[in-house]
């Protein structure tokens, strides 16, 4: 049986504010001690902080209805993600200094990304970049892709073009600039070990303008043009196995990488899953957690509610999501999405 789709927030019916001669009577602090203009009715922005709703919140919701009206129109607008971070995430937090090596396992594929030590590993927001240029290295059917403002990838996220964001920016870039790749499979069979990598890093060369984000951006950046020049093994990585994503729904996640993760990874499984459920396990070296990158937690009690509470959130940009929490609470079970898909243009 499928679990009913959550609603969305709805807004209390209005009520009138007492009159004068009932405010009189009514206790101070009761909410109709608070007269309206004389015609009742009153700005929007002003009725929200008193019904406890934030304009963060409304974006939110606003956010949350675009998706769905988009997917049921099929009209989504379509990112584009690599595979190798679909299959295994990056890490999603600073990790220690001196710590150079990311290494994550899914059945029989691997992802190991080596840092360079000035820099350090990719971590965070940085899963953003590689979505960007994907997405720009499929639309524009080229290795090397060109942009006009650095701010685009700021405004493609709906991110702050403040100074803080463009400081991340620079810093993503020079470590995923940097990091070194190997990815492929290390399966056993009955003749012996099968080993199949390649070894690439994501950029053959950056030429990027940035301003310090504090400033206005000078005519002359705002016309330079910005180019990245993907690495042949990389772009054919992504042109051979393009991962579609809804754009709004990754600007919506990208303060939440290990959400933004999973929704990718739900999306993407339950495409490739026909007739008979997928169990997945959560815990173990191949395990759900250690699939996405996400913190070793001290009990699996806790990863278990951070499960529960990111397909939550999923639900809300995509009631259907086919997947739930084993009854023994040990795996996730996945069914199949064709009927329902988050991409309707998946297939294409």
């Amino acid at each position: 049986m499928t679990a009913p789709s959550p609603q969305l927030p709805c807004f209390a019916p209005y009520v009138s504010p007492a009159q004068p001669s009932e405010r009189a009577r009514l206790p101070p602090g009761h909410p109709g001690q608070h007269s309206l203009p004389s015609h009742g009715f009153a700005p929007v922005n002003s009725i929200l902080p008193r019904i406890g709703i934030t304009k963060q919140t409304v974006k939110k919701l606003e956010a949350i209805q675009m998706v769905r009206e988009q997917r049921e129109n099929r009209k989504q607008e379509l990112a584009y993600h690599a595979r190798p971070f679909v299959l295994c995430g990056l890490p999603l937090r600073r990790p220690p200094a001196g710590e150079l090596v990311h290494r994550r396992q899914n059945g029989k594929f691997f992802l190991e990304v080596v840092a360079h030590p000035r820099y350090g590993l990719p971590f965070g927001q940085d899963r953003l970049i590689p979505i960007w240029v994907a997405t720009l290295a499929v639309k524009q059917k080229s290795r090397t892709v060109h942009f006009q403002r650095a701010a685009q990838l700021l405004e493609f996220l709906q991110l702050p073009k403040d100074g803080i964001h463009y400081r991340r920016l620079i810093q993503g870039f020079e470590r995923i600039f940097a990091a070194t790749m190997f990815f492929g499979t290390d399966e056993e069979r009955v003749c012996g070990q099968i080993f199949d990598c390649q070894r690439f890093h994501f950029f053959d060369g950056m030429r990027l303008w940035f301003n310090r984000g504090d400033q206005p951006e000078s005519p002359e950046h705002d016309e330079a043009d910005n180019v990245i020049t993907l690495s042949e093994s990389f772009y054919q990585e992504v042109n051979q196995h393009p991962i579609p994503v809804e754009r709004q729904v990754v600007a919506s996640l990208a303060n939440a990488p290990g959400l933004l993760d999973f929704y990718v990874w739900i999306v993407w499984k339950s495409w490739t899953v026909k007739a008979v459920p997928t169990r997945i396990p959560l815990f173990g070296l191949q395990g759900l957690q250690a699939q996405l990158g996400a913190a070793t937690y001290s009990r699996n009690k806790r990863f278990r509610q951070t499960l529960r509470h990111w397909l939550e959130r999923i639900k809300l940009f995509w009631p259907e999501c086919p997947a739930a929490p084993s009854p023994d609470g040990k795996s996730l079970m996945v069914h199949s999405s064709r009927r329902s898909p988050a991409i309707h243009h998946a297939s294409s």
